[in-house]
């Protein structure tokens, strides 16, 4: 493999392609000869290609799926106008230390900014027992880092990685400013459900050539791993608080999904506005306002 492998969108015809990529798409066809052969897109974090295999489609095929991490070696050519990637070999690309987030859309801000901003957000949290769950959380390094890696979700709002960490801190920037316009809202509170409110996202997804729900993500969804997350880090809470604050964790995509469909504190709307809010804007900001 060579030393500088040219990425995808530097790409020339006649130029050798040798590397790692991305498989998001790959059908098999017949051409009008009658020879089968294997239509696949390739990926890398600057452009998406076609690609093609002729020699051996059906041997080739054998060899990896969509979704796969592929190592492939080929020449980039042009085809009716549209460049794209003659392919000679192409196998799926295991123990290779290929890190899907060289193929992966990522967060357009800086992590360690935000980090960093994550960090003083949660200073701002004054209650004692609410502060001590945050840090806990916080000093997880496990925790801390699906944290940083994972999106929001998958087509939609911050959907690239490190997506959740932006829109938390987002949703706890706009808590910390909303409490003190309204005094009867409890700001420990609002600002502590609005740092955890999504932590069930760290265990939504897998990362390979595309963002996929993981199996506890299809299966039981963001809210309630989110709540059996939160629990390992609420030992000492007094009750009344902890159940305050996983009803916020609960109830932030609004109220249909709670027992009696209505808020139980003005904490929890307060929370599912937030929220609604970073996520209109952002999803107007990715895709436009129609």
């Amino acid at each position: 493999m060579p030393d500088d492998p040219l990425t995808l969108a530097a790409l020339k015809p006649g130029d050798a392609v040798e590397g790692v990529f991305a498989c998001t798409r790959k059908d098999r066809r017949v051409s009008r000869t009658g020879t089968p052969y294997l239509a696949l897109e390739l990926r890398d974090r600057t452009a998406a290609l076609p690609a093609r295999a002729f020699r051996g489609a059906d041997v080739l095929a054998g060899r990896f799926d969509r979704g796969d991490l592929v190592r492939v070696r080929g020449t980039a050519e042009r085809f009716r106008d549209e460049l794209q990637v003659d392919v000679e070999a192409i196998r799926r690309a295991e123990g290779e230390g290929a890190d899907p987030a060289a193929f992966l859309p990522v967060a357009y801000r800086d992590l360690d900014e935000l980090d960093g901003f994550l960090e003083a957000l949660a200073g701002e949290v004054h209650d004692p027992p609410l502060a001590a769950v945050l840090h806990r959380m916080l000093t997880d390094a496990e925790l801390r880092a699906a944290w940083r890696r994972a999106p929001c979700t998958r087509n939609g709002h911050h959907s690239y990685l490190g997506g959740l960490l932006e829109h938390t801190v987002a949703v706890a920037q706009l808590s910390l400013e909303l409490a003190p316009l309204h005094p009867r809202l409890d700001p420990d509170l609002l600002l502590a459900a609005a740092i955890v409110h999504d932590i069930g996202k760290t265990r939504e997804f897998t990362y390979g050539a595309e963002i996929a729900h993981s199996e506890e993500g299809r299966l039981v969804g963001h809210l309630a791993l989110g709540a059996e997350i939160l629990g390992r880090y609420t030992g000492g809470l007094p009750e009344p608080r902890r159940l305050a604050l996983v009803h916020c964790l609960l109830a932030h995509h609004g109220p249909d999904g709670l027992p009696n469909r209505r808020f139980g504190s003005l904490e929890a709307l307060a929370l599912a506005r937030a929220n609604a809010l970073d996520a209109a804007v952002k999803g107007a900001v990715q895709f436009g306002l129609g």
